[in-house]
């Protein structure tokens, strides 16, 4: 693309066609460098407002079609563009390029960019822009949080804290030092999204419709920033405005799969877990099939919420496709399953980094109850049954000695577990629900039920 006539030429039958993501391509940072080198070249400072001015006002496709004030938007929006793509460029280039190495031109490239996005704002506040237009939007507040993050990153990479600061502001927070450009994109987007929600347009043109992308852009925005809490307002907001919404199974999947994700991930952090166990499966049932980082990242909190909800384990089968969800809860399932206590606790220790990055090492070390439960069941089991009279159908023995149950759980650990820690244990399994019966620490025997000692187990 060229600030020329071509381009003039492109954009007066996309107008034309009301062709809103064509229009949006226009507006993409994502091309060749040689291809952005040929639009930065195309014109200079000096002419660039001129020459779109009267590109668009000249152009047949538009005469009559397009008001001066929206004309004069579209030559600021394009004139900021070219002015990011020389940016772009620069930042594109500088690796060759020693002298350049120690710019912060990532930076430069944001702040840049930030100008196009609010520029567009202004279009959309001031210069009528039209609902069709919306797919600009998206392009280019995608396309800001991946500046963001490029410019924190070349600003940590070249820039150490300062520690006399630290020394010097009790608020003073390194973490937050790191990612300044995240946090002011979060802003950004957060206009953007009150953009789209405060339209008042009938629904056929409103921009709403714009709602759930900007909304996903800014929930993947603050789980990043690790300020989830945030999240809270956007959903708020969407659950107030649902009225003047359109309906959600309106807007494209890949839009409702993300929202759902975050949904249910925001549950899953406040332990919701029945209400995150519903979100994250309508994510993963609208989840294209062939979008497998999309379904890794279902599961990775959609496998904790089943062992918690319904103490089930995913199968070697589901997760045969994903390398990476095998290595993590394979090791872990193995031993539930087996009531391997011991092997469960290394294996938790082992996949600890990876668990508490993604915020499920808490719920993952609930499994230890359903891993007791299980070896617990095996010794209720090795009991055998008791003597039945001719005729009568044999019963289990429901008379369990507590030291059999320590002599379980002590299998392959070091340490020795004396009976009182034993019955503490017992007596937690039975408060969850876990076992059904009663501790006699006279007798030191736990009597468990005859029917359904347990639950859910079918023993």
């Amino acid at each position: 693309m060229e600030f020329r006539a071509p381009f003039f030429n492109e954009f007066g039958e996309i107008w034309s066609k009301q062709d809103g993501y064509r229009l949006a391509r226009t507006l993409s940072p994502e091309i060749p460098t040689e291809q952005l080198r040929r639009v930065f070249m195309s014109q200079n400072a000096h002419e660039i407002r001129n020459t779109l001015k009267r590109g668009l006002q000249g152009n047949a496709a538009l005469v009559g079609g397009i008001e001066h004030v929206e004309v004069q938007g579209w030559v600021e929006v394009y004139a900021a563009y070219w002015n990011a793509a020389g940016v772009i460029l620069a930042a594109r280039e500088s690796g060759s390029d020693d002298s350049k190495s120690s710019q912060l031109l990532w930076t430069k490239v944001y702040e840049a960019w930030t100008e196009l996005l609010n520029l567009l704002l202004r279009g959309y506040q001031n210069a009528g822009f039209e609902a069709w237009t919306i797919p600009c939007l998206y392009v280019v507040s995608k396309n800001l949080r991946i500046f963001a993050i490029m410019a924190d990153e070349e600003r940590n990479s070249k820039i150490p804290i300062d520690e006399s600061a630290a020394n010097l502001q009790d608020d003073f927070d390194p973490e937050s030092n790191k990612r300044q450009k995240l946090e002011d994109c979060a802003r950004v987007l957060g206009r953007v999204f009150n953009l789209c929600q405060a339209d008042r347009a009938p629904i056929e043109e409103s921009r709403k419709w714009g709602s759930y992308y900007i909304a996903n852009l800014l929930l993947k925005t603050y789980f990043r920033l690790n300020s989830a809490s945030l999240s809270k307002n956007i959903l708020n907001s969407l659950r107030a405005g649902r009225g003047d919404m359109p309906d959600f199974s309106a807007f494209p999947k890949s839009q409702q799969v993300t929202f759902k994700y975050h949904q249910g991930v925001l549950a899953f952090l406040e332990e919701n877990y029945g209400e995150a166990e519903q979100h994250l499966t309508d994510a993963w049932r609208l989840c294209h099939k062939n979008a497998m980082r999309n379904k890794e990242l279902i599961l990775t909190y959609l496998i904790p919420c089943h062992l918690i909800t319904s103490h089930t384990l995913p199968t070697e089968k589901l997760l045969e496709p994903y390398p990476r969800l095998q290595k993590l809860f394979l090791p872990l399932c193995r031993c539930i399953k087996r009531g391997e206590l011991h092997k469960f606790d290394l294996a938790l220790q082992e996949g600890e980094d990876e668990f508490v990055k993604r915020r499920i090492y808490l719920t993952l070390e609930r499994g230890r109850d359903i891993a007791l439960r299980n070896l617990l069941r095996k010794v209720f089991i090795a009991r055998g049954f008791e003597e039945a009279k001719e005729g009568e159908k044999p019963v289990r023995r429901s008379r369990v000695p507590v030291a059999e149950f320590a002599a379980a759980i002590s299998l392959g650990s070091q340490e020795k577990i004396d009976n009182d820690e034993v019955e503490c244990l017992l007596a937690n399994m039975i408060y969850k629900g876990h076992m059904k019966g009663y501790i006699s620490r006279q007798h030191g025997i736990v009597v468990l039920s005859k029917s359904g000692a347990f639950p859910g187990t079918g023993v």
